[in-house]
């Protein structure tokens, strides 16, 4: 059984073990669980208060001794709600946090899981236009792949997001087949144009995105810089052909 999952909820490897034993086992002694578990007995004691505290075993008392048993596993269902809302009283704090942190304008992300993320970013900042130039074959086929390209403008569609682009002749057939989309327009330029750079005006915010052997992304929030890439962008699409 993979048990990762207990770790991640916050529970410690003695924590797991004990509760496990319990499910087994059904309502038990400390006795009966320290030879099921193979914990050392104050490492026992230590998880089993732990674990009543979570709400995630009880016990009874009967004469002299305390019988455990393990809540339902539904129960973590609970404690994982509770955790959620926990965070969600802190997130305004974070949120502001974060705010304050964005007046450093930029932030970079590395590799291609962290470019994913620059583009879900705006896709979802609830922005107007989606602007881009540069990229081709490379990144479009071989880096990314035309998949998750597909899978992306879905997405900014369905979020209302219009795009304009600009793409090179070296994927002129891959533009003419995302042109039919709705909310989109893409134009061409020649394939001298083909870069293994891309770089994205959405809402207040550019994206500069280096598709080399190790990746990453600049995400920049600054009203001048927006404004200056706009003023390019425009510039390159009235050169650029349908």
């Amino acid at each position: 059984m993979d048990t990762s999952i207990f770790e991640e909820l916050g529970l410690t490897n003695s924590e797991i073990k004990v509760y496990l034993a319990l499910l087994s086992l059904g309502s038990s002694t400390a006795g009966k669980i320290l030879e099921k578990s193979n914990l050392q007995n104050s490492v026992l004691h230590r998880a089993l208060n732990s674990l009543i505290e979570r709400g995630l075993i009880n016990f009874i008392i009967e004469g002299k001794r305390k019988e455990y048993t393990a809540t339902d596993p539904e129960s973590f269902l609970e404690f994982i709600d509770e955790k959620k809302k926990r965070f969600e009283k802190l997130l305004p704090q974070l949120k502001e946090q974060q705010k304050q942190v964005e007046s450093n304008n930029a932030t970079v992300y590395k590799g291609i899981k962290g470019i994913k993320e620059i583009y879900n970013i705006l896709i979802n900042s609830k922005a107007k236009e989606y602007n881009t130039f540069g990229g081709g074959k490379r990144v479009t086929f071989d880096i990314m792949g035309e998949l998750w390209w597909r899978s992306f403008h879905t997405k900014r569609i369905a979020n209302k997001i219009v795009s304009r682009q600009i793409f090179d002749d070296s994927i002129k057939e891959f533009g003419k087949e995302l042109n039919k989309k709705s909310l989109t327009h893409i134009k061409f330029l020649s394939q001298d144009f083909e870069q293994l750079t891309e770089t994205v005006i959405c809402g207040d915010q550019v994206a500069i995105i280096i598709f080399t052997e190790n990746s990453y992304g600049l995400l920049i929030k600054d009203k001048a810089v927006v404004e200056g890439y706009k003023k390019y962008f425009e510039l390159l699409w009235k050169k650029a052909r349908t």
